[in-house]
This record gives C-alpha cells, sequence and structure tokens, in this order.
C-alpha cells in the first residue's frame, strides 16, 4: 500500500512537470507569434541611394521634384539655399544661394518654374527651371511657410504669419496676390480639397476649416489628444485627415464630421506625412531617428506595421507617388555630412 502511493505521488509530480512545460512552451510561441507581427521579416520601405551634399550646411525643410527633368529641390533652411540634385545621375546638380530661410518649394513642370517661399522676409521667389534665375517675387507682411498649388484653378497657397495668420493665394497665370483669408493664429501645414482647406494651427491646438469660396474660416476643429499639430496629409479617395503631434501622436480625422476616428503612439518629432494611395500605406517621418509605416485597413482602421530606423533629426521627407520613391533629407551632423536618402517601397 505505501508502494502504491509512492508511485501514486510520483505519477502526479510527473504530469504537473509535464503541464509546467507545457504552458512555458505555448506560452513562448504565443510571444513569438506577436512579435513576429509586430516586427515584419520583409521591410516596408528598401534604402536603394545615398547622395552626399557635403557643401551643405544644418538642416532642412521642404522640397518638390521634377518628374520629367528627373531633378529633386530641396529647401536648405540653415544653408540659406536651394539644392538642386540630379535623381538620374545620383548627384547633387547646382546650389542656389541667397533665400532668407528658405521653407517651401513648388515646382510648375508646365511652365518649368519653380516655387520658393522664406521664412526670414515673407516672401515667395519665383525661379526660372532652366537658368535658375529669379523671374518675379511676391511680398507678404510676414513669414512665408507652406504652400500648395491647385493644377485646376492655378491658384498657388502660402502660409503666411508669425503673430498672425492667413492664408495667401496667388494667381499664377496673372502672377499677382489674388487675397489673403484670416485664420485664428499663424499657419503651419494644410491640404486642399475641393471645397475647403484644412489648416493645422499648433497654437491654438486646432485644425481651421476653410471654405474656398467664401474665403474664410467656416469651423474650428479641436485637437484635444495632444499638442503641436504640425504634419498633414490627406486622403483624397476616402476624405481622411492625417496629423501629428507631440510627444508622438498620429491622428485620423473623417472631414465629413469633423471628428477624430482613431490616434496611437508613433515616434516623436513627426516633420512629414505621405499617404501612398497604391499600397494603402502611410509614411510619417520622425526627426526622432525613424521612418513608421501605417497601414490603412479600411478607411476607418489603420495598424503601425513597421519602423524603419534612420538619423536623428531627419525628419524632412517626400513621397513622390509618381516616381514611387520616399525622399529623406538627413542633416549635417559630427560623424556625417548632409545626405540625401531615396527609398522604394517594397512590392
Amino acid at each position: 500500500m505505501g508502494k502504491l502511493k509512492e508511485v501514486s505521488a510520483f505519477t502526479l509530480f510527473l504530469i504537473f512537470c509535464f503541464f509546467i512545460i507545457s504552458c512555458a512552451t505555448n506560452q513562448g510561441k504565443s510571444k513569438t507569434a506577436e512579435s513576429s507581427t509586430m516586427l515584419p521579416a520583409v521591410k516596408a520601405l528598401t534604402l536603394k541611394t545615398t547622395i552626399g551634399l557635403p557643401k551643405v550646411k544644418g538642416g532642412f525643410d521642404l522640397m518638390a521634384t521634377d518628374v520629367k527633368g528627373q531633378r529633386l529641390f530641396l529647401s536648405a533652411e540653415d544653408n540659406h539655399s536651394l539644392e538642386v540634385i540630379d535623381l538620374k545621375a545620383g548627384k547633387p546638380l547646382q546650389s542656389i544661394p541667397g533665400f532668407n530661410e528658405p521653407k517651401w518649394v513648388v515646382y510648375r513642370p508646365e511652365s518649368n518654374r519653380i516655387y520658393v517661399s522664406t521664412g526670414g522676409d515673407g516672401k515667395v521667389t519665383v525661379l526660372d527651371g532652366a537658368s535658375y534665375k529669379p523671374v518675379k517675387s511676391f511680398s507678404f507682411k510676414e513669414k512665408c511657410n507652406n504652400l500648395r498649388y491647385d493644377t485646376a484653378t492655378r491658384q498657388l497657397f502660402v502660409g503666411v504669419g508669425n503673430t498672425f495668420g492667413s492664408i495667401g493665394i496667388i494667381d499664377v497665370t496673372k502672377d499677382k496676390i489674388e487675397t489673403e483669408i484670416s485664420l485664428s493664429d499663424f499657419p503651419k501645414q494644410f491640404e486642399l480639397d475641393e471645397k475647403l482647406i484644412y489648416v493645422n494651427i499648433p497654437s491654438k491646438n486646432c485644425i481651421d476649416v476653410v471654405d474656398r469660396k467664401v474665403g474664410k474660416v467656416v469651423a474650428s476643429w479641436p485637437v484635444t489628444q495632444s499638442n503641436q499639430n504640425v504634419p498633414m496629409a490627406f486622403d483624397q479617395i476616402h476624405k481622411r485627415l492625417f496629423i501629428a503631434c507631440e510627444p508622438g501622436k498620429f491622428i485620423v480625422y473623417a472631414v465629413e464630421t469633423g471628428k477624430p476616428l482613431t490616434d496611437f503612439t508613433i515616434n516623436k518629432n513627426a516633420d512629414g506625412i505621405y499617404y501612398d494611395a497604391k499600397r494603402s500605406l502611410i509614411y510619417v517621418s520622425c526627426a526622432e531617428g525613424y521612418i513608421d509605416v501605417i497601414k490603412q485597413k479600411d478607411a476607418d482602421h489603420y495598424e503601425m506595421i513597421d519602423k524603419m530606423t534612420t538619423a536623428k533629426g531627419a525628419g524632412t521627407s517626400l513621397y513622390s507617388p509618381m516616381l514611387d520613391q520616399l525622399f529623406l533629407a538627413v542633416p549635417e551632423s559630427e560623424n556625417q555630412p548632409a545626405q540625401l536618402r531615396v527609398y522604394e517601397p517594397n512590392k
């Protein structure tokens, strides 16, 4: 009887040990599956080319592309220059000096003209795309920052202001300033819709909504989830507005209601947001040193699927749907000169 009890106790002990080991193994498998979901085996973007810019000092603001001519125009804000890069040859083509804090660039292929906004003197300077010589300038009361061009109406929209805010409108056919639309404060990035303009106003933690026909703000959407709503992108197909805030927050708005649909954590110091409609992906370049890639499952559901390490301070980016490339400007640092990195989405 004693031996039977000993055998039963030993058997129970073995069963218990087997149960513990099985649980641990299954838990490990579960964690591995979760990790593989968060860290994809195939990255969303591949670095194809790095173009050195050894003569450029400091950091950058925004850029534009000449698709047919395979050129990229990059505002070297601290260097007070516009850098022209030959994308086909993969090298700098020309450096155009003399800009007082260049901010944004727009290129019009039909006229071969380049428009550069400057923050230091409140101007938009027009350059001939062949000679790079200035042909015209438009002056505003204060700092000029973001630019957007509407090819249908041939209007250039200018974010104006430092102690106040407005959207200036330039008729590029007549080469004159049409009007300025007052805002609640100075604007950061904004996006054009057919009848409306959505404008980030970080000092007020809101998005001003401008009616283009009546020329005034008709609504103001509060941004309550975070602060410093600076970058913005717009999904024209699903009518979804994407903004990023600090410290590291991504928010999706439904423009038909003006309400946020979802928000989640991203890396800090986001400066560029671009929507890749072909792949339903959103690229967010963050100066913390990452490109965050977000998958749009449908109009109302989003998921972070990738985080690519880049370089500290590299927040300026541009995605060109026609070239199907993402450009990232990396500022000069102690360890390396400035450079332009060219990424391609994986098929």
